[in-house]
């Protein structure tokens, strides 16, 4: 009996010396999402495991049982309260259900947690998988909450609708001071900018504006700036030649599955979604309903993913050793089918195989290709943005009409006989082209119109402008929508129309 209880004792002591001795588990919610998330996430799970990744799972549902129930966002409210929890999102492949009334699960989650900050790396793994850009290696910081993704749209007239573009200030100072402080942190040697700032020039130059401001305070990041469309032709043709790039939402989506497939396949290629309160892990490719089940996906997205989700949470040594045995097994030639090639490839390999082959590898490292090193630390932070002392005055109104009983000299007409002379007609455009006074006969219309009013010197008071609108509707034009015109310390915070 007393070897018994002294056995105990002894076990009771050593578990206790393990348990000091382990590392505090840091809890991640997991959603395996949907298609072939639940085949990938368990693959992945397990290779996180073998490397003693030190994380505590907190399951969460999302995607297409969610829909099933009725909930339109896709998301058990209970994720919510697990995230609070745990800070950090694992998360499968999502399918949307075709048709209205559907909100993106992505979109969502970006949003409602903040998630300002897409980190997308876009490297090639040459010989070893196909690419025409051997020497590519490039990081794509894309904003993640607002630009056209606002998802602010309307249908204004029978013929024209219209999809809001919003970039604000305080949102280009936390992505684009986030890409310089990446760029920095990692030794990184340039900061290129892609913005479409010559078309849309208040939006897109905004963005380009606190760029140039931002970038006055490292003068150690090298910096360019380039419009999107060649940017990005650039990128397919060239991406050697860029290092990190920051970008616009919409931009940011566009070229991040571009630079992930030109270097290979967009099945490798995972990414972080970053925020002050939260952060979401995810693969950038679709839940491909299409082999769900076959056990063929490609986990290696989403193990990445979860790669950087061990970085971000300081467990770099973790990391590295999955990453390093992931590289080991693309050198060896372990693929799956995405990637095999006959020529190059030795095996191929369905999900779980993959993941069995880099668990086999685990201590192991690359001989060609970069061996991983991630650098510890603390999230990176955003500064508070600056407020604004500009002087704010209104000066007119544009007035946008749905109209269709004559052409552009007929409305112009009209218009200016419901104007005051504080407030006259100034112009009239269609689809942004002046189309009066002075329009082109060959400016093709629709009945969409827009009807600049602004007074010629100084300000007006917004009751000028109710007026105004009471002669228009008594007169039964069917306004449709009002934009107030601002100055911001005298300069015009407004477009002008094409032509004018």
């Amino acid at each position: 009996m007393t070897f018994t209880a002294s056995s105990e004792t002894d076990q009771q002591a050593a578990s206790a010396t393990q348990r000091r001795l382990e590392p505090e588990r840091a809890p991640v919610s997991v959603a395996p999402g949907d298609g072939i998330g639940p085949e990938i996430m368990d693959a992945t799970l397990r290779v996180l495991s073998a490397a003693g990744a030190a994380i505590g799972v907190e399951p969460v549902e999302i995607g297409e049982q969610v829909y099933r129930r009725g909930l339109t966002s896709g998301i058990d409210p209970q994720l919510w309260e697990s995230i609070r929890r745990t800070r950090v999102l694992l998360k499968g492949p999502v399918t949307t259900p075709p048709g209205g009334g559907w909100k993106s699960v992505n979109v969502s989650l970006r949003k409602t947690l903040g998630l300002y900050a897409n980190v997308r790396p876009c490297r090639s793994y040459h010989p070893f998988v196909a690419t025409h850009h051997a020497n590519m290696d490039l990081v794509v910081i894309r904003e993640n909450e607002e630009d056209l993704y606002a998802g602010i749209e309307h249908r204004q007239t029978r013929q024209v609708t219209q999809c809001l573009k919003l970039i604000t200030r305080p949102g280009c100072e936390r992505i684009v001071r986030y890409a310089f402080e990446y760029t920095r942190r990692r030794s990184r040697r340039k900061l290129s900018c892609l913005v479409k700032d010559n078309i849309m020039k208040i939006t897109d130059g905004l963005f380009w504006r606190v760029f140039e401001e931002i970038a006055a305070e490292y003068p150690d990041v090298e910096t360019e700036r380039l419009i999107v469309d060649i940017g990005m032709a650039r990128v397919a043709a060239h991406p050697e030649r860029f290092d990190v790039i920051v970008l616009p939402n919409l931009y940011g989506d566009i070229l991040s599955d571009i630079a992930a497939e030109i270097s290979g396949s967009v099945g490798l290629a995972g990414s972080a979604n970053i925020g002050e309160h939260a952060s979401m892990f995810e693969a950038i490719h679709g839940s491909a309903p299409d082999i769900a089940g076959q056990g063929i996906a490609n986990p290696s997205g989403l193990l990445l993913a979860g790669v950087k989700m061990l970085a971000h949470l300081g467990q770099t040594e973790a990391a590295e050793l999955v990453h390093s045995a992931w590289l080991k097994t693309i050198e060896d030639g372990v693929h799956t089918a995405d990637i095999f090639d006959a020529g190059s490839s030795r095996r191929r390999v369905g999900t779980q195989e993959f993941g069995d082959a880099v668990i086999e590898r685990l201590g192991q490292g690359p001989e060609q290709l970069k061996a991983p090193a991630y650098v510890p630390g603390p999230r990176i932070e955003t500064a508070e943005t600056r407020k604004s002392i500009e002087k704010k005055e209104l000066v007119g109104v544009d007035v946008f009409l749905d109209w269709s009983e004559g052409g552009p000299d007929d409305l112009g007409l009209l218009l200016r006989s419901l104007a005051e002379p504080r407030l006259p007609l100034q112009m009239i455009t269609n689809r942004g082209v002046k189309v009066f006074p002075d329009g082109q006969p060959e400016t093709f219309c629709t009945d969409h119109w827009r009807c600049r009013f602004q007074a010629p010197e100084g300000g007006v008071e917004h009751a000028e402008l109710l007026a105004l609108m009471q002669r228009i509707d008594a007169r039964g034009l069917d306004f449709i929508k009002t934009e107030n015109l601002y100055t911001f310390d005298g300069k015009p915070g407004f477009s002008l129309g094409q032509g004018q």
